[in-house]
């Protein structure tokens, strides 16, 4: 083994007959393969059982227009077991039932057109090897010309618009397939109902106490401290029967501040007590949860979209893409000296909708 004058050792000697050896510098060495592995180009083509036998290319055919029409089929099931197994809130047992016939309709319609495209592709489209030279991005005349050619030829060997079944049910099924999440999504929405007219009344009433979320604990005045921040539901929430949809709209968030830092514009002179102060907890963005207090600065912050509210300026955005204050809860105290409400919102809570005026 020859040695360089760093110490180094060769990794290949210079008498080597099966490379060459070139010395590049110090940096390193480049070593040459002689006989190095030619190009093995591609087997010997084996044709398919459809290619030689017209009644196996009909059979496959058959096979994949069936499994688009079962496509077809498991959407409309999907759409069908929405409307014959809805969900009542009262039976457990209907939400497992919704899910797993609604379920078993989207896998059919998933399956049927996954497994259809792909026994089309291995059965029945033009199947010889072929290479795809690479070649400069920038188009030409010539180019166009040949890019459509390519177009032509692989409708030509995939048989789209020459079988019709194949073609008419693909789209067919294709088309089907998104109604079972539109008529999902679709039930998702207020049947009939203004969403404002929904948002603009909540639990909260003149005399209802804030309580503690979730234990449901009356909260007093002289429990609320400076700096502090209470996750606030009104008294009889959890008894309630659609307990989640109220506490979706009545959340608050309840603070203390020095009466100084409080800016009160006319009208809202009485809606605090001796600085404390309640507002929504609902984003008026997109509805996500105003959860996070910075007591320094007494800024309420959104973490959906980085939405900042000044508590001192009545919850007025001052950052993020909400476009209205959060709601204030006007609040006092009872005889037993716990906070209450003094009547509930005044305007709409949770996202600024365009219908509301």
């Amino acid at each position: 083994m020859a040695q360089d004058e760093n110490g180094g050792h060769e990794l290949t000697p210079a008498s080597s007959s099966a490379v060459d050896v070139h010395r590049t510098g110090d940096p390193g060495t480049a070593v040459i393969i002689r006989d190095a592995v030619e190009n093995p180009g591609f087997p010997p083509h084996r044709p398919r059982v459809t290619d030689l036998d017209p009644r196996k290319e009909r059979r496959a055919e058959r096979t994949v227009y069936t499994l688009f029409y079962l496509s077809i089929a498991g959407s409309v099931w999907a759409v069908a077991a929405y409307m014959a197994f809805p969900i009542n809130d009262s039976d457990p047992g209907s939400v497992r039932l919704n899910n797993l016939f609604i379920g078993l309709g989207i896998a059919l319609a998933l399956l049927a057109i996954g497994i259809g495209a792909v026994h089309w592709g291995k059965a029945l489209m033009h199947e010889k090897e072929g290479v795809d030279l690479r070649h400069s991005v920038r188009g030409s005349e010539q180019t166009t010309a040949r890019a459509a050619e390519i177009f032509r030829q692989a409708d030509e060997e995939s048989g789209f618009n020459r079988r019709v079944l194949i073609r008419n049910s693909l789209i067919g099924a294709l088309i089907a397939f998104p109604l079972p999440g539109v008529i999902l999504f679709r039930g998702l929405a207020p049947q009939g109902v203004d969403p404002a007219e929904l948002l603009s009344q909540t639990m909260w009433a003149k005399g209802v106490r804030l309580t503690r979320d979730p234990s449901g604990t009356p909260i007093k005045a002289s429990d609320v401290t400076l700096g502090s921040a209470f996750h606030v539901i009104p008294e009889g929430l959890n008894d309630a029967p659609d307990m989640l949809e109220q506490k979706a709209k009545a959340a608050v968030l309840l603070m203390r501040l020095k009466p100084e830092d409080l800016h009160v514009s006319k009208g809202r002179e009485n809606w605090n007590y001796d600085g404390i102060v309640a507002y929504s907890k609902i984003c008026t963005h997109v509805g996500c949860p105003v959860a996070l207090y910075e007591q320094q600065t007494h800024h309420l912050l959104c973490p959906c979209h980085q939405s900042q509210f000044d508590i001192t300026h009545e919850a007025q955005v001052i950052f993020g893409p909400a476009k209205r204050p959060l709601p204030q809860l006007p609040i006092t105290v009872d005889a037993d000296g716990y906070l209450v409400a003094r009547s509930d919102f005044h305007e709409p809570v949770g996202p600024s909708f365009w219908e509301r005026h």
